[in-house]
């Protein structure tokens, strides 16, 4: 699936929470919930993946109780009845602490991860692809959930498992911001060229942004720049003049070398629609274009957090904006 089609998310739902998963679950999917637990509304919170809004098919409820020295149930329900519970004797979660909570949709099981380490994996009772809806309740507050197409990456290129670093630093003792803090969505205003926004709480490892668009029949070049202070910190710059899509970064008003090669052609054509997914890791960002792999740039800049604001412009219409 393509990143062209992938869900924009649902910035801080109120909760109780019901939203539809655009095209339903598919294998390959990875849907992320950013959140608190708090200490109101009850001893339990629960994630159910379900078919409509009513709760009578459940797939997949995700259950932790603060209860009993806690623990987490998982069951399916099915016309209005339950099934036998798996309970799981550990919790994963604390009260008044954020989390963040990974679901992975297998051809054969979910495999869910709590902040970044594998917790469970629940086989399907049920086909997966009857789930249209994802319903949150209890003692959670939440700051995102968003969703993450499959084929961007092979799992071999980016594991779902992976563990945040916060080594990367200039600054001692510096470290990398609660990685809790929800993206910005633009999903349909009218965008200026050129566009500026912020990137809050800057880059850290498994921070995502999002740019998609139009470009434009005559198109020379265009650019999105991650950028610290006056300093760009990555210059991704598709030139149609030259039949290239050059990355850099400058620093003190000097560019750096350029990097030119790449493992596939010229992913940009003239008048049609485009979606970059930038995805930082620990050394390098690593970047899709329209779900498909494009390259790696390896970080020049350290001082990650400080890479706090996006920068596109040139020959393109923007349709869309995650930061």
């Amino acid at each position: 699936m393509a990143f062209g089609g992938a869900q924009p998310p649902y910035l801080s739902p109120a909760i109780p929470f019901t939203g539809i998963i655009q095209g339903g679950l598919q294998d390959g999917l990875q849907i992320t919930i950013n959140g608190t637990v708090i200490y109101s509304n009850g001893n339990r919170f629960a994630v159910n993946f379900q078919s409509g809004y009513n709760d009578n098919d459940i797939a997949f409820h995700f259950n932790p109780r603060f209860e009993d020295g806690g623990y987490v149930v998982c069951n399916t329900k099915q016309k209005g009845s339950w099934g036998p519970e798996e309970r799981k004797m550990q919790m994963p979660f604390q009260r008044g602490s954020p989390f963040e909570l990974c679901f992975l949709v297998q051809s054969s099981e979910f495999k869910v991860m709590v902040n970044k380490n594998l917790f469970t994996q629940y086989a399907h009772r049920v086909p997966f692809h009857r789930v249209n809806a994802i319903c949150v309740t209890g003692a959670v507050q939440l700051s995102y959930i968003s969703f993450q197409p499959p084929g961007i990456w092979p799992a071999s290129s980016a594991p779902i498992t992976q563990t945040i670093i916060h080594t990367v630093q200039s600054t001692p003792g510096q470290m990398f911001p609660n990685p809790m803090i929800p993206p910005m969505a633009y999903p349909n205003p009218t965008y200026p060229i050129p566009f500026f926004t912020s990137i809050p709480g800057g880059l850290y490892p498994s921070k995502s942004i999002k740019v998609s668009g139009t470009v434009l029949s005559n198109a020379q070049r265009f650019y999105i720049n991650l950028c610290s202070g006056r300093d760009i910190a990555f210059h991704l710059n598709p030139r149609f003049d030259e039949d290239a899509v050059v990355r850099n970064t400058q620093i003190n008003s000097r560019w750096g070398s350029e990097e030119r090669s790449l493992s596939r052609q010229m992913p940009f054509f003239r008048g049609q629609s485009f979606s970059v997914w930038i995805m930082c890791e620990a050394s390098f960002l690593k970047l899709a274009v329209d779900g498909q792999h494009l390259c790696e740039y390896y970080h020049r800049l350290k001082n990650l957090p400080a890479i706090n604001s996006l920068e596109v412009g040139g020959d393109i219409q923007l349709t869309y904006v995650q930061t």
